[in-house]
């Protein structure tokens, strides 16, 4: 199969058909055996969601009218193309042929030399990307660098540049498993560059790796999460013995950190998403720990848990996603601006309602990987004024002691851009 030709169809179902490129991409991935085949199918697909309005518009101006139907998934080949002969080092012929053939491949034999033209005048004119307004300047939604310049009025244009850098790759020690030290003079013996995260568990990988080149991986030594998200756990603080909820639990890192910290505790995982919950089990399976798994709605626990109310409840809201771009580029693409206001109203039922099951004195954690006020600090204000049994118990992160909450934003410490804060029920 052509790395191209699968590169312009996940490309083509992220943007016209709304898929994620964490779905998109691996449903195109499984046509390729080769290793390098499929991350190349990868840095296409990443290099033009990081790129977009730069190379549509360089693509567009290049034809005379817009391909359209069936025809509109050539459109994201020349996208494919054009990221090719600015952003890799394949030289430009085997880029202008390889991508023409993918053209016939994709069985439009009568548009190959569209392709073929197309690209070659690209390259000819070595013309520099446009760069005229904000959006092809930062290759960013406008509405998105509106809500970011008034939260972040004096360093938007900073969470935008880190928004667009490669993630690393950071490990969670499994403490059940081995102390972090041990963990890391491990990989050091495999010749794996690590460094100690500022949180206990987390480990910070100079390049990413395969995870079956990490040690005791499949036997679960450690489990790959940024170490924004590690610091849930830490946070939540389980105590012995205690029930906790983890009331939106796919894919499961945090509710297995959780166990991994404090293995007394009897663990609820919940999630609205029946598939990504499967990930949960997978993960609790891989690490040989226990927790009751259940398909719910967190805005509806009275339709599936009739049990005691819990003790601390985790709660990572479904949110816009915008601390974590830079894993994910086609965020931009696939959120748009009134999706803000829809999350905000979505995650002020969840609050209160997982509010209502929370014993006298528990403690609720209330995280998103959101980098928006109207998801965060301005949530919990709102939260905090129609609640008067909840009271702020300050994180020791948090840049002052008057902020409600802690933002960390892309990039901080390498890690990814996460909210966090923490919340006490009156006894």
């Amino acid at each position: 199969m052509n790395v191209r030709a699968l590169a312009a169809k996940a490309i083509f179902n992220v943007l016209e058909k709304g898929i994620s490129l964490s779905v998109a991409l691996p449903e195109q991935q499984q046509h390729l055996q080769n290793g390098k085949d499929k991350a190349l199918l990868a840095e296409l697909c990443y290099g033009v969601m990081r790129q977009l309005p730069q190379l549509d518009k360089c693509v567009s101006d290049c034809l005379s009218k817009p391909f359209k139907g069936k025809q509109r998934v050539l459109h994201q080949l020349l996208l494919v193309g054009c990221y090719q002969l600015y952003f890799t080092r394949i030289p430009a012929h085997a880029a202008i042929s390889e991508t023409a053939e993918a053209c016939r491949q994709m069985k439009f034999d009568g548009l190959v030399k569209v392709i073929n033209g197309v690209l070659r005048n690209i390259q000819r004119k070595e013309a520099p990307l446009n760069t005229d307004n904000d959006t092809l300047k930062y290759n960013t939604p406008a509405w998105f660098i509106k809500r970011l310049k008034s939260a972040y009025p004096d360093n938007w244009a900073d969470i935008i540049e880190q928004s667009h850098q490669r993630p690393p790759m950071w490990l969670r020690n499994n403490q059940l498993s081995q102390a972090r030290e041990e963990y890391l003079a491990r990989l050091a013996e495999q010749d794996i560059e690590a460094t100690t995260g500022n949180s206990d568990d987390a480990i910070l990988l100079a390049s990413p790796k395969d995870v079956m080149q990490l040690p005791n991986f499949a036997d679960g030594a450690a489990s790959v999460q940024d170490g924004a998200a590690q610091w849930a756990a830490t946070l939540l603080a389980p105590k012995a013995n205690e029930l906790i909820l983890d009331a939106c639990a796919a894919p499961g890192g945090k509710t297995c950190h959780t166990l991994e910290c404090e293995p007394s505790i009897s663990m609820v995982a919940v999630d609205f998403d029946a598939k990504r919950l499967e990930r949960v089990q997978q993960n609790l399976d891989r690490l040989q720990l226990k927790a009751q798994v259940i398909h719910g709605d967190a805005a509806n626990i009275d339709s599936w848990w009739s049990g005691e109310k819990f003790d601390r409840i985790l709660l990572d809201a479904p949110c816009s996603a915008t601390g974590v771009i830079r894993r994910h580029p086609d965020i931009k693409w696939l959120r748009k601006n009134a999706d803000i206001e829809e999350l905000a109203l979505l995650q002020q039922q969840i609050i209160d309602h997982c509010w209502k099951w929370l014993k006298p004195g528990g403690t609720m954690l209330y995280a998103t990987c959101s980098i928006l006020p109207q998801e965060n600090r301005q949530q919990i204000e709102q939260f905090l004024q129609r609640t008067p049994d909840a009271t702020l118990d300050p994180i020791a992160q948090q840049p002052s002691a008057d902020d409600i909450g802690w933002q960390i934003l892309p990039g901080q410490n390498n890690m990814d851009g996460f909210y966090y804060t923490r919340l006490i029920k009156a006894i």
